[in-house]
């Protein structure tokens, strides 16, 4: 009778995980979506397009734990041996693929301080001031944002080329401060612009980016382990014991 008891409640959590694993589905392809969206309006300060590659993998991810979920609710149900071994083998497949994004995600977080401190000058020199220019569109989003001004400050302004084409000693008014009154962007009134410059704040944006998707793998891994082990019991008991009260009917396997 125990060993019924213990089939049936770990038939009944893998039941339970199996729908986890569907609202993990959702949540996953939400982060890796979430990720693409945020990096594209900051893909001007970093070129290595392979910082993407755990944001690609988590969305794959989760597309295949909606899959995994229908199989495993199924396998359970039926009592199917085979199904349950296909579920568990997909579940250790996907757990491998989820650390790996874990380590690839380490890995890119850090990279991206170097990726920006490489290319943020340069996106600041191309800068012109024209909402045609993506440059110009990608500064000014992120100096809003962010609530930052320049790469270190904003007298970083006066390095610029924009700055030195202009000749009237401010900087773009996206360095305003949204509680200042008629501000032109003047450097002779510098409490009107932001104080902070841009370079550590999209450093630490793209970090607590990449940390969702860590702790997204780190999570979903977690219940994963929880998963094959709750249908290993269940394989195990069955291929010692073949007579165990079904879940679905409460009869007798025969």
């Amino acid at each position: 009778m125990m060993g019924q008891c213990g089939i049936t409640s770990s038939k009944t959590v893998l039941v339970f995980l199996n729908l986890i694993f569907w609202a993990a589905a959702g949540i996953l392809c939400y982060v890796g979506a979430y990720v693409f969206i945020t990096y594209d309006d900051y893909d001007h300060f970093f070129e290595d397009v392979y910082t993407l590659i755990p944001a690609v993998v988590i969305i794959a991810v989760g597309a295949l734990l909606f899959i995994i979920g229908l199989i495993g609710c199924c396998a359970t149900i039926r009592e199917s041996r085979c199904g349950l071994a296909t579920f568990v083998i997909i579940l250790m497949l996907v757990f491998v693929t989820e650390v790996v994004v874990v380590v690839l995600g380490y890995i890119y977080r850090a990279k991206v301080e170097d990726e920006v401190n490489h290319s943020i000058q340069k996106v600041y020199d191309e800068y012109n001031g024209t909402n045609t220019d993506a440059s110009s569109r990608a500064i000014d989003y992120v100096q809003r944002q962010l609530h930052c001004c320049g790469i270190a400050n904003y007298s970083d302004w006066k390095n610029t080329r924009w700055f030195k084409e202009s000749r009237n000693n401010s900087v773009p008014l996206s360095c305003c401060k949204p509680n200042v009154n008629n501000c032109t962007g003047s450097l002779s009134r510098p409490g009107d612009l932001y104080p902070e410059g841009c370079e550590a704040l999209v450093v630490k944006k793209l970090k607590e980016i990449m940390m969702y998707v860590i702790w997204a793998a780190l999570t979903f891994a977690a219940i994963q382990m929880l998963g094959m082990l709750c249908a290993c019991v269940v394989l195990c008991r069955r291929s010692r014991d073949p007579a165990y009260e079904l879940l679905i009917t409460g009869g007798t396997y025969a």
